[in-house]
């Protein structure tokens, strides 16, 4: 099959095929290796794509069905594509699976000497949560599974030792009985050499090497152990040790190390970020409010009932937008609820424009989704000039009205209905100035990509804006 699908689909000569086969040879050890499901794919004659030409699938695999022969497209898999063009190792990125399952694969590159001919994929389930992703998932069995597959040099294994061992992302170490090192992957090399070691490590006793207090007495005593996760300068090191011997008693200590540094500083830069938009969004919002009172205070100077009334509808759409940072401010993040938002916006609409004399309920109900900040702004403002124009036009001399307001989320659109049971209007009549319903329009189809649509009766007005579904 991969001979197949090279010649059909790709630009690879004799060479670069053989070398996938001898690759190919060793993908079930290597999904034992990393507990992963794992695949080769090969560039086609489009830039854009690559073809799945190999598998080997866990146990538990995120696949119901075979994936060779599929394609595999740079905006669902855009580690796999940045590995091809460019040869560097790409690690825990998220993607799209052929299945639609998010993943998170890591990418080795297989090279014909300084060709990429292909890459290595290892897939993980990206749907996990972070702390059990955040675990290596190394445990004492599959390191037994990779010591049982690397432990003697001597029945000339060593080809087959650096196949599998150059394609697994942690550094791994074996040591002799007697302590000393016997193998060491580029992995392991790169690490110790990032701490400082200018010499081979590679025939150096576990007391030189050791990365934390445990002496090699203390890791051979037990099968298997995790130390805690261990600082060196600016390294962030998880260290796991597992002992196995052979029918001769002969033993083995292997020796899995993970730089979790890239990991680490990323979360820091995600906490600082965090920090850094609730601070913006906080200023944002006791900006809006410090406009909004002041054009408080400038209306209560003027007389004109009508200008009056333009100064407090500009007054609740700026204070609608603050609704939308206030919520984002105490998230600490760019997303928000969108229930959230329209419950907040709600007690701020009826308590600026309802009067002493009159009941109007608000009813919020349907599907949750979350969005951006960007387009939750717009979806609070125009939802705040619906429920404006209601309790201003629907209820004219009655005491009660009821407005409701339903979300619904499906594959490719949301929609908000905004509907009362007042007396309805004439569309017919609508005046060419509205300025909210204009609004309204402007901030659905420039802001959301969307389209709304009035439907009016004697027994109240609905309004329903469809969005394309961009939410998550």
């Amino acid at each position: 099959m991969i001979r197949k699908l090279c010649e059909k689909f790709t630009t690879l000569n004799e060479s670069d095929i053989q070398l996938l086969y001898n690759v190919n040879e060793f993908l079930p050890l290597i999904s034992q290796v990393t507990n992963g499901d794992v695949f080769i794919d090969c560039m086609t004659r489009e830039p854009d794509t690559a073809i799945v030409v190999a598998e080997a699938k866990k146990k538990k695999s995120l696949y119901k069905k075979n994936v060779v022969g599929e394609f595999a497209l740079r905006e669902n898999e855009p580690a796999v594509l940045r590995t091809m063009d460019t040869g560097l190792t790409t690690r825990e990125l998220k993607g799209i699976s052929q299945e639609n399952i998010p993943i998170e694969q890591s990418v080795t590159a297989i090279k014909n000497g300084d060709k990429v001919v292909g890459t290595l994929i290892v897939e993980k389930d990206a749907t996990k949560d972070f702390a059990e992703r955040r675990n290596i998932e190394i445990l004492s069995e599959t390191a037994q599974q990779l010591t049982q597959a690397l432990m003697f040099h001597n029945r000339g294994e060593e080809h087959k030792i650096d196949y599998i061992t150059n394609y697994v992302t942690d550094g791994i170490m074996i040591f002799d009985k007697e302590g000393v090192v016997i193998y060491a992957n580029p992995m392991a090399i790169s690490i110790y050499k990032k701490i400082g070691y200018k010499d081979d490590i590679i025939g150096m006793h576990f007391d030189n090497v050791a990365l934390d207090e445990k002496t090699f007495k203390d890791v051979t005593e037990t099968t298997y152990m995790e130390v805690p996760e261990i600082h060196i300068g600016k390294l962030n090191l998880n260290v796991q040790y597992s002992v196995l011997k052979n029918k001769d008693d002969d033993q083995r200590l292997v020796v899995l190390i993970r730089d979790m540094t890239e990991l680490r500083n990323r979360e820091k830069e995600l906490i600082l970020k965090s920090v850094a938009i609730r601070e913006i969004h906080h200023r944002v919002k006791n900006n809006l409010q410090t406009i909004a009172s002041l054009l408080r205070m400038q209306s209560r100077r003027i007389t004109d009932d009508q200008a009056k009334k333009a100064f407090s509808e500009s007054i609740n759409r700026v204070l609608s937008i603050a609704v939308t940072h206030e919520l984002l401010a105490q998230n600490g993040v760019d997303d928000v609820d969108i229930k959230d938002i329209l419950t907040n916006l709600v007690q701020n609409t009826i308590y600026y424009n309802s009067k002493p004399s009159t009941n109007i309920k608000v009813e919020i109900t349907g599907d949750n989704f979350s969005i951006d900040s960007d387009k939750a702004t717009s979806i609070a403002l125009a939802v705040n000039e619906l429920v404006q124009n209601c309790m201003e036009y629907a209820f004219p001399n009655r005491k009660e009205g009821n407005i409701r307001i339903h979300i619904e989320k499906d594959e490719l659109y949301s929609k908000i209905i905004v509907a009362d049971d007042g007396v309805g209007f004439d569309k017919t009549e609508r005046p060419a100035g509205s300025l909210g319903l204009n609004i309204v329009e402007g901030l659905v189809v420039e802001k959301l990509d969307g389209s709304f649509e009035i439907s009016s009766s004697p027994f109240g007005t609905q309004v329903e804006i469809e969005i394309i579904n961009k939410c998550r």
